[in-house]
């Protein structure tokens, strides 16, 4: 009786237990989904608030798509077109896109490639027909297989492929399905009439969305984004020489934390990463028209061109990022004898960076006095502090005892205590000494332990012997940092081209303190797409 008693007992906890279970798993699943929740909301509203253009274009994609669903919804309508209108709504759905270059290059194309397929399909079913049913069969596929490969060859070629890379894949896909279709079916010249008037509704309604409501221009885009690269080229700058120069505290936050939160490798990253951006911006923005006040051009070689001097200029501050993250540094007490000339020169240099973005995003030239006198100020105080520690970058006598007693320890000298009499005219004889004590161990018939305890040691020593001076690793540093500043001269001549053909509009004091003013008066600089949209004529 004890026994079943304590059996039914275990038999009621357990099932005692279920319901309890059940509850926990059900209240882990509603937290989940309230957290999902709560991180979709914040995902939808942060993608907004980036940039509002985004929710225009997707009313403007839900209007074009109600719009050409009535070509099925209304019934006068479906019976002029029947089951093709549906290729007005894949055409929205394809061609509508962000900007009205990308909308202009993608329905031209599609316009394009469908008239010429229609066209030369056309042309073969007419000569087709002239001939009998199995020559038919044999020249329609004979034309496929001509017609496919010549046109597949075609966007291989760097124009075509640039450019109508999209028409010549609409070209081989309309092709095909007309040519193919007309010897089963006998109507195929109407079908094909119909889908090429659907195919025009839905590109022309796209057209009209894109350029005549809240349009967004793909040469505004990459306006805004070169001017933005300056900012962040300046603030990485800045960054890495006020880190470079930080104390110890600041120095092991840093390592600590990631790349994704680094400002320095975040405002070069952009720089860096934007080649493909660049291109594909400038291809669309020459499809756009000329829509500024006195429809100029749009120079968006001129800017492809900007951006490839400005990667060249951000590659000399990836190195100047790996100076930082060295094995060998200069001890802090060095630095600090060339900290101010280099943070002056740092700050020239951001400044000037700032003002280069300022000009383009203002539609201005440069100020005249971009590269001030606190520039070349900058630079002679760093060259005369180089010159007033030349034992820093001669050597040091600590390296040359580390290296004596590396060779004493090598040649097996009981004297080590007395190695300062031990004199060594240059480091060639350190290494070469080095040398010799390694090519005698691996000589010798027997290799004693300690001797292998040895190396990691000597290995070490001979890789300080190497340095040469505590303060070549700020040498590669200030080599840098003046190259940046060389470098600097040629980011100028190219927004001084740039301006130059955009028809920038000349520099005033007064529109810069305006303009210093507004900025003000919000606190904060700008965004690029918030930014007031000016003629490129101004």
């Amino acid at each position: 009786m004890v026994v079943e008693m304590e059996v039914n007992n275990g038999e009621n906890t357990t099932n005692n237990w279920v319901p309890i279970m059940k509850k926990l798993h059900m209240n882990v699943i509603g937290e989940k989904m309230k957290k999902f929740q709560k991180l979709t909301c914040r995902t939808i509203w942060r993608v907004g608030k980036e940039d509002p253009r985004r929710v225009i274009h997707s009313l403007k994609v839900g209007i074009s798509l109600t719009l050409v669903s009535l070509l099925y919804l209304m019934d006068p309508l479906f019976k002029g077109f029947g089951s093709n209108a549906i290729w007005a709504v894949m055409t929205v759905v394809v061609v509508l896109e962000f900007t009205a270059g990308a909308t202009l290059c993608k329905g031209l194309n599609r316009g394009l490639g469908t008239l010429l397929a229609g066209s030369l399909a056309f042309l073969i079913e007419y000569v087709a027909t002239k001939t009998g049913h199995v020559f038919r069969a044999i020249f329609i596929g004979a034309a496929l297989f001509f017609i496919g490969a010549t046109a597949t060859y075609m966007r291989f070629i760097p124009y075509i492929k640039k450019n109508y890379d999209y028409g010549v894949v609409i070209f081989l896909l309309t092709f095909n399905l007309i040519t193919v279709s007309s010897y089963r079916v006998d109507n195929v010249l109407k079908i094909a009439h119909e889908r090429f008037y659907t195919i025009a509704i839905g590109c022309g309604i796209c057209l009209l969305m894109s350029l005549l409501i809240f349009p967004n221009w793909s040469g505004e885009d990459l306006h805004n984004f070169t001017a933005a690269k300056f900012e962040g080229l300046a603030k990485s700058i800045e960054a890495c020489v006020n880190e470079y120069f930080s104390d110890e505290e600041q120095q092991k936050t840093k390592e600590n934390s990631s790349d994704l939160e680094d400002p320095i490798y975040n405002g070069y990253k952009t720089v860096l990463d934007s080649k493909s951006f660049d291109e594909t911006l400038a291809l669309y923005a020459s499809w756009e028209p000329r829509h500024s006040r006195h429809c100029y051009r749009f120079p968006w070689q001129q800017y492809v061109k900007l951006g490839n001097v400005l990667r060249h200029f951000g590659y000399t501050i990836v190195a100047l990022h790996g100076c930082l993250q060295t094995e060998i540094q200069t001890p802090r007490s060095v630095r600090a004898m060339f900290k101010d000339p280099c943070i002056r020169l740092s700050g020239e240099v951001a400044k000037a960076l700032k003002e280069l973005g300022d000009s383009i995003r203002y539609r201005r030239h440069c100020s005249p006095e971009i590269l001030s006198d606190h520039l070349h100020e900058a630079l002679h105080d760093l060259n005369k502090a180089i010159k007033s520690q030349p034992k820093l970058f001669i050597g040091s006598k600590n390296n040359t005892n580390k290296l004596t007693l590396a060779t004493v320890i090598s040649k097996g000298q009981s004297g080590a205590l007395n190695s300062r009499r031990v004199s060594l005219s240059s480091v060639k004889t350190d290494t070469s000494a080095l040398l010799d004590w390694k090519s005698k161990l691996r000589g010798g018939s027997s290799t004693t332990h300690e001797n292998l305890k040895l190396r990691p040691t000597l290995s070490k020593i001979a890789i300080t012997s190497l340095e040469f001076s505590e303060a070549l690793p700020f040498a590669a540093f200030a080599s840098l940092l003046v190259e940046i500043v060389a470098r600097l001269d040629l980011v100028i001549e190219e927004v001084e081209e740039l301006g130059r053909i955009a028809h920038f509009k000349e520099y005033n004091d007064d529109d810069e303190h305006h303009v210093v003013v507004e900025i003000d008066k919000k606190n904060s600089k700008p965004l690029p797409n918030q930014l007031p949209t000016q003629d490129s004529g101004d």
